[in-house]
Order: C-alpha cells, then structure tokens, then sequence
C-alpha cells in the first residue's frame, strides 16, 4: 500500500513540476496538427503512386512541426515564470 501511494504522490509532483501555459499547449497543438495533414497529404500522394512526392512532404511538414514545438518550448512556462522587469534580488 506504502508503495502505491508513493507512485501516486510522485506521479502527482510531475504533473506539477511539467505544466505549460494555454500558449504554449495551443502552439504544440497546432504543430501537431500541421504534421498530421501533412501525413495525410503524404499518404494521398503514395496512394496516388507518387511515393518520392510523398516523402518529400511528408519531411516538409515534420520539418515544419518540429519548429513550431520548438517554439512553443522555448516560452516561459507556468512553472518557471520570468523574473519581473527592474527588480533586484540582492539582500542588505
């Protein structure tokens, strides 16, 4: 039981320790989205017996989603906010 509850609590402090803003979920999102019509595009394009067009967009598109994650990770997270503009931190 000791055990259980030990995988839940640090299961629980991950959740925490990981969350992204709405910003940066939407941006992952939309890149995810990107790489899924371009998956799409690609497998009309090989059912079409256009294989070398296919792989050509498909690496476009995954080319293209890795940017834009790449993006959205590089924002602050909720979890590691920016330090406010002007402010020291130095004791006396």
């Amino acid at each position: 039981m000791k055990k259980v509850l030990f995988l839940a609590l640090a299961a629980a402090s991950f959740t925490f320790a990981s969350c992204d803003s709405k910003t940066e979920n939407a941006q992952e999102n939309a890149a995810e989205q990107v790489e899924e019509a371009g998956e799409a595009k690609a497998d009309a394009m090989e059912d079409a017996g256009n294989e070398a067009g296919a792989d050509s967009v498909e690496n476009a598109t995954e080319a293209k989603a890795d940017a834009m994650e790449d993006a959205a990770d590089a924002n602050p997270s909720q979890a590691t906010p920016a330090p406010a503009g002007g402010a020291t931190t130095t004791q006396q």
